[in-house]
């Protein structure tokens, strides 16, 4: 994602640049071609509301500033309610193929596993950097690489889903057409079912960490059997959470908890278990998800696994233009620097392609307007963080600095986000005029 933005902005404001993609010569665990933006976990890029969500406001800013991966997401997109989720093939074949058609930019394939001595570099290798890779960075950097694990959700074939048990609904019927509002399809569970499902996943084999290794997960990818291991209610008032929803096949019998599944591609054939990122071993997520009502006969389009993501402590080694400290010809991006997320990644991408480009053609530019969701971002990873303790983190109004006189508590956020919204869009759109 990030890569391929940066070299989306970088080319369009006149900079020659080689995008190089170790893929498919030297592929990953997780990732199944060699297209670029090619999605991992899940399809979906969260809220498109500009005016209430501040990953929404991700997607305005970056669409305003003519990102790739924004149009590519809008040319695929799927109905999902009030999320934006995306086609996941069709998504990577269009930012490939939109690369590939620039003039001025060159693609090379094959591993890059040393930090380059000169030139101007993005390095935006994500959460699977190479080992060689990030064994060159833990050297120049003096550091040992910090990593936390990271999981991803199975997919179920749809005409392997059982419609007699199982109701198409959004949650609260989010979404402007019908089809948006139908875009979930939920499975319910009574008491028992969902105890005995408890007892499964806290039961079933999982992988094993190399000896030496911790498991540090981010909060918001955290596997399922995690979440049942802090408490038996943990699913139930998460995931699985019950709310904004009435089972078609019985109104009147309101479920114990719910399980979602998103659709996943634009056919309707893939649909992505919503909330199920697992360690499970697959002989025993095929065994527990087929507990799941509606899905005792499912066919599993992929498996849920979990592997290394790679970051960096980004505070103590990037400036506020994203270059590393010790070697200012090189910019790091995406979820290496410690954004999480599809959407984060791809600004990061979006900021150190025109960052990098501005460089070049000797642009004096403003630092990136810290009011926006941008700026919150990248002052949050260069410094605003505390690096003792820097985790991955989503894009979220607690980054955002407060307004005077804006009242606080539940009753006065909704005006309070609206005015992060306003003010961000208004520094955002000035910002940009400096690229005219």
């Amino acid at each position: 994602m990030a890569g391929s933005e940066a070299a989306w902005q970088a080319a369009h404001m006149g900079v020659d640049v080689v995008l190089h993609e170790m893929r498919p010569k030297v592929e990953t665990f997780a990732h199944q071609t060699g297209d670029f933006a090619e999605m991992v976990c899940s399809n979906s890029f969260r809220s498109d509301d500009d005016e209430q969500n501040a990953v929404g406001l991700l997607h305005w800013e970056m669409r305003k500033a003519g990102g790739l991966i924004m149009s590519g997401a809008d040319h695929n997109r799927l109905p999902a309610g009030g999320a934006l989720a995306v086609d996941r093939d069709a998504f990577a074949r269009y930012v490939t193929e939109k690369l590939r058609a620039l003039p001025n930019l060159r693609i090379e394939y094959g591993e890059i596993s040393d930090l380059p001595a000169d030139g101007h570099w993005i390095f935006a290798t994500g959460p699977l950097t190479s080992p060689a890779l990030g064994a060159a960075i833990a050297r120049e950097t003096g550091t040992d690489r910090l990593a936390f694990f990271d999981a991803i959700a199975p997919i179920v074939y749809a005409d392997s889903i059982d419609m007699d048990v199982v109701w198409a609904q959004s949650r609260y019927d989010k979404g402007e057409t019908e089809d948006e509002r139908r875009a979930y399809l939920n499975c319910p569970m009574t008491k028992a079912q969902y105890e005995a499902f408890i007892d499964a996943l806290l039961d079933a084999d999982k992988t094993e960490f190399h000896e030496g290794e911790t498991a540090t997960y981010f909060d918001g990818c955290l596997p399922i059997e995690v979440m049942a291991e802090r408490g038996r209610d943990t699913l139930r008032f998460g995931p699985m959470k019950p709310v904004g929803l009435t089972n078609t096949h019985a109104p009147d019998n309101k479920p114990y908890a719910v399980v979602q599944l998103r659709r996943d591609n634009a056919l309707g054939t893939l649909y992505n278990i919503v909330g199920f990122q697992t360690k499970m071993k697959y002989g025993a997520q095929t065994d527990v998800f087929r507990m799941i009502p509606g899905l005792e006969n499912a066919s599993f389009a992929r498996l849920g696994g979990i592997h290394r993501n790679t970051f960096m402590n980004s505070p103590t080694l990037l400036d506020s233009q994203m270059r590393l400290k010790s070697r200012p010809n090189l910019r790091f991006a995406g979820q290496v620097t410690g954004v999480e997320g599809y959407v984060e990644s791809a600004a990061m991408g979006l900021l150190a392609g025109r960052l990098a480009a501005a460089e070049l053609l000797r642009l004096d530019l403003p630092d990136v307007p810290q009011d926006t969701a941008m700026g919150a971002l990248i002052h949050h990873i260069t410094g605003g963080a505390d690096a003792k303790s820097f985790q991955p983190m989503n894009v979220n109004f607690g980054l955002f600095r407060p307004i005077d006189g804006l009242k606080g508590g539940r009753r006065g956020r909704k005006d309070r986000y609206k005015a992060y919204t306003d003010r961000a869009k208004a520094d955002w759109t000035g910002w940009l005029t400096h690229f005219a």
